[in-house]
């Protein structure tokens, strides 16, 4: 171990480990109790559905890469997870009876490193790219055009303003959805109305701040990163996505009143002023986010940076 590291006893770990569990939980339970009894949620099942971390592995703390978790022989059978070894020890003052672990952050680059430089890329053009915070939301209503042909995407929603009202909404915007996972989402009859062709290739250089999607994939990164990244970040990236995957749907087409959630009228002039304002605040709550991910991959790779995300 050449950088210099962090030692915690389990009396310092440990609490950590439970605050984030029940942080976790604090979302995660409720998911798990409504797919028990066959319900669901609109917007709170998203970051379960959507998103690949399951509940558990959310809910299970990691201290990231760089730190020893002593009294931890326990983890040593976890993935991505290794005893320090007898030089590494004695450099640390550690007995061979510490039961001493370090997330193995040399395995994880090895059989991960092609999402890491993948996140690397898309962190970087998220923090040179100018954001762009005139498309109020509209992929959501380019995902429910011309749903009388299609059907709904979200079939369990109704649409506040109908399936013409819907229509005419998408026909008389100007639509620049940026975001590729936005965007293969659009009915058919949709997607050329778009003024990009956004591609998994071109993510690499268009990820851009204003993107309400861009946003919350800041959580997917983070989770491609686990277990080399602490899990106070992991959750501070959830608790953003969960925040903005709100408003996504209050401004999308569909009628959640019956959810306690009001809709951001985006097809009224106050209803886009409103859509900007969360969303330049999501931006400026991003930024740090980014920063901190953007850190953790230097971290996995110091002979590299990533663009523009180091402090």
């Amino acid at each position: 171990m050449t950088r210099p590291v962090v030692v915690l006893p389990r009396e310092e770990w440990a609490p950590r480990a439970h605050a984030h569990e029940r942080r976790a939980a604090a979302c995660a339970d409720p998911f798990v109790a409504r797919r028990h009894r066959g319900a669901k949620h609109p917007v709170e099942d998203f970051l379960f559905t959507y998103y690949t971390l399951k509940p558990a592995q959310l809910k299970r703390w990691h201290p990231g890469a760089g730190t020893v978790l002593l009294d931890a022989a326990e983890r040593e059978r976890e993935k991505f997870y290794r005893p320090l070894t007898g030089p590494e020890l004695a450099a640390l003052g550690l007995g061979a009876d510490a039961g001493a672990v370090v997330v193995d952050d040399a395995s994880f680059r090895e059989r991960r490193g092609a999402a890491v430089d993948f996140t690397r890329a898309v962190l970087g053009a998220h923090a040179r790219n100018r954001g762009f915070f005139g498309c109020f939301g509209l992929h959501e209503w380019a995902m429910a055009y011309r749903s009388e042909e299609n059907g709904l995407r979200h079939e369990q929603l109704e649409l506040r303003l109908g399936a013409a009202g819907t229509d005419a909404v998408v026909e008389s915007a100007r639509i620049r959805c940026t975001h590729f996972d936005a965007f293969r989402f659009f009915q058919p009859q949709a997607v050329p109305l778009n003024e990009l062709q956004p591609t998994r290739e071109t993510q690499r250089r268009t990820e851009q701040p204003g993107c309400l999607h861009a946003t919350m994939d800041l959580y997917k990164w983070a989770y491609k990163l686990v277990p080399t990244i602490p899990s106070e970040l992991l959750m501070d990236c959830f608790d953003l996505a969960w925040d903005v995957r709100e408003t996504d749907m209050r401004a999308a087409p569909y009628d959640l009143t019956g959810w306690g959630l009001e809709p951001v009228r985006i097809e009224t002039p106050e209803g886009k002023a409103e859509y900007v304002r969360r969303q330049r605040e999501f931006a400026r709550r991003a930024e740090p986010l980014r920063r901190r991910l953007g850190a953790a991959l230097d971290v996995l790779d110091p002979e590299r940076t990533t663009d523009g995300a180091a402090a």
